[in-house]
């Protein structure tokens, strides 16, 4: 097997074995904590230009199947593992993290101490890195990656590029694609939604003309302020549509109410993150992956209620409006992978919707 370089912007190398595609790579570096689920978060679109670290030693011992993709067109930009599996079983495996990685163009390594690349990341936060072959310069690259800025727009290279339909018989949902995962898709049709999936930059206005039931605004990649389009529309349909935020949409909506949001040292990317709801008093494992988070000193408590927080840092996880029918949550509650603790979320949007319709009649 060829050897192959991960080298970090602060001169950091490790070398390893060389894993998916033979093509180089720049990306911000991240690690996911979770056991479980590789296929579905190296096909979340809201890892777009990030290469990802697994802690989990192990990685494609159950392979890859044509089921658990969460996007067709995968926008991350590298894998890390320590030890990656190229003989996997399982009765739902096709072919091998290998091989699959090599068909979408995915470099990757593997044997690298991914325990201290993940310390590094804790102690500095995250960081610019490169993947390149073992007999690259070390001091070049350091320089290019020193040099270099990482793409704002990963929304908008994410995001459909036209509108299209779910068909259903129940609700009518817009579903503002900012790098939807295709598990929010799923759950809306598994409720027998109808769901019409838009663009990240459409407008509060063509958003009315669909006359929806509900907005959803769905997870993403990037910094929210990345979006300002999206704030606008958010303004423009709030009060007159219930809304449901997740991740990404969670962040806007709070900017559409007046908060601000910050980059985050390391970020919360994994499946087994707990959240404590302050109402119920009921702790949910979640998943979550983002890097940006709302923050707290700058909510106006006139106008939004923080409603649940992470207990590992303390940081907002839920949020809903004072006056009009809209919430939000910062983790993925369609669980695509990790814990199902959350997926009631989808339910409770339903009734907001149903509560809303029955007082619009009225």
């Amino acid at each position: 097997m060829a050897k192959r370089k991960l080298i970090l912007e602060d001169g950091t190398t490790f070398v390893g074995e060389a894993l998916g595609s033979v093509k180089e790579s720049i990306g911000e570096v991240v690690f996911n904590t979770g056991m479980t689920g590789y296929q579905e978060i190296m096909s979340d679109p809201s890892y777009c230009d990030q290469i990802v670290t697994f802690t989990y030693p192990l990685v494609g011992n159950y392979g890859i199947n044509r089921e658990d993709f969460e996007t067709i067109h995968p926008s991350v930009k590298g894998i890390v593992v320590k030890e990656a599996c190229h003989t996997p079983s399982n009765f739902r495996s096709e072919e091998s993290l290998h091989t699959f990685l090599q068909a979408k163009g995915i470099p990757g390594i593997s044997g690298i101490d991914t325990r201290k690349l993940t310390k590094i990341i804790r102690q500095h936060g995250t960081m610019k890195a490169k993947l390149t072959a073992a007999d690259a310069s070390s001091l070049a690259a350091v320089q290019e990656l020193q040099l270099s800025e990482l793409a704002t727009d990963q929304v908008k290279r994410v995001s459909t590029i036209k509108p299209y339909v779910v068909p259903g018989r129940g609700e009518r949902i817009v579903l503002v694609d900012f790098g939807m995962k295709h598990g929010i898709l799923r759950e809306f049709t598994r409720r027998n939604c109808h769901v019409t999936v838009v663009p990240y930059n459409i407008t509060a206005e063509e958003i009315i003309q669909l006359k929806p039931d509900g907005i959803m605004l769905s997870n993403g990649p990037g910094d929210p302020k990345s979006v300002l389009v999206a704030v606008d529309m958010i303004k423009g349909v709030l009060g007159k549509i219930p809304l449901f935020g997740i991740c990404l949409g969670h962040q806007l909506f709070a900017l559409a109410c007046g908060a601000n949001t910050l980059k985050m040292k390391f970020g919360h990317r994994g499946s087994n993150h707990p959240v404590k709801d302050i109402e119920t008093g009921k702790v949910y494992m979640t998943s979550q992956n983002h890097g940006y988070a709302v923050e707290e000193a700058t909510i106006d408590e006139r106008i939004l209620t923080v409603t649940q927080y992470a207990l590992n840092d303390g940081s907002i996880e839920g949020l809903k409006h004072n006056h009009f029918p809209a919430f939000s949550v910062q983790y993925h509650p369609e669980s695509a992978p990790g814990p199902q603790d959350s997926n009631e979320l989808f339910d409770t949007f339903i009734q907001m919707i149903q509560q809303h319709t029955k007082r619009e009649r009225v």
